[in-house]
């Protein structure tokens, strides 16, 4: 049995094992290892903050190399906190990648919402007004509306309600709020989700109800306009 759960093992190669040896506490070679891991992790964030550029806008010069940096430094954290979940399944270097890449998306999306605040408290009516012209009995149905849908999500939990107003009403990504949170994206898909039910459940009850094209997917649905967002519910 021994032999073949040996077999099993993947079969890590000499430079992975080289890096994962190096990179531990302790080792003759660890900062030297250390220094070259985070050259490496710089390069990666730098070729891919350079290939987002269009979600980047004016930053450039000093500011995108700090941005660069920032990742690279927070990337090599996360590498050494966690060398011993490398199993060998890839060589060190793809498997570092990842975590560079996480961490430039990380930052872009909350570069791309640095000036829209991070906004997850109850929402007040005037908020969601539609800026296209409604005849009078249209605004009466629609205030009604608003009204309840306000009064609902303040009923919320306190978490469902900051991933619903910050997902589906602000629109802000779903990494930047679990950032923001300290959580993970599948645990935000079921905040919203339960918020989702909670809401449509609260205006059918006051006498609004809205479709259920959403109610069995916990995946976020973008809002088209900032009226009544029954698409959201």
């Amino acid at each position: 049995m021994a032999s073949v759960a040996g077999r099993m093992q993947p079969r890590v190669d000499a430079d992975s094992r080289a890096w994962v040896a190096q990179l531990r506490a302790g080792h003759p070679r660890h900062n030297e290892a250390v220094a070259m891991l985070h050259d490496l992790l710089r390069r990666v964030a730098v070729n891919e903050l350079s290939r987002r550029r269009h979600q980047l806008r004016s930053i450039g010069g000093p500011e995108f190399e700090d941005l660069a940096q920032q990742a690279a430094d927070d990337a090599l954290i996360n590498v050494l906190d966690r060398l011993n979940d490398f199993g060998g399944l890839c060589r060190f270097t793809t498997w570092v990648y990842k975590f560079a890449m996480f961490e430039v998306s990380a930052k872009v999306a909350r570069h791309a919402w640095r000036r829209q605040p991070f906004r997850t408290e109850q929402l007040e009516c005037h908020e969601l007004h539609d800026p296209v012209a409604l005849a009078p009995e249209e605004r009466v149905q629609q205030r009604e509306q608003l009204t309840a849908l306000s009064q609902a999500i303040g009923n919320l939990s306190k978490r469902q309600r900051e991933v619903f107003v910050a997902v589906a009403l602000n629109e802000i990504p779903i990494d930047v709020v679990a950032a923001k949170l300290g959580t993970n994206r599948n645990a935000l898909y079921k905040n919203l989700f339960d918020a989702r039910r909670r809401l449509r459940a609260h205006m059918e009850a006051a006498g609004h109800p809205v479709g259920d094209s959403s109610a069995t997917s916990p995946e976020p649905v973008a809002p088209s306009q900032p009226a009544l967002r029954t698409e959201s519910l």
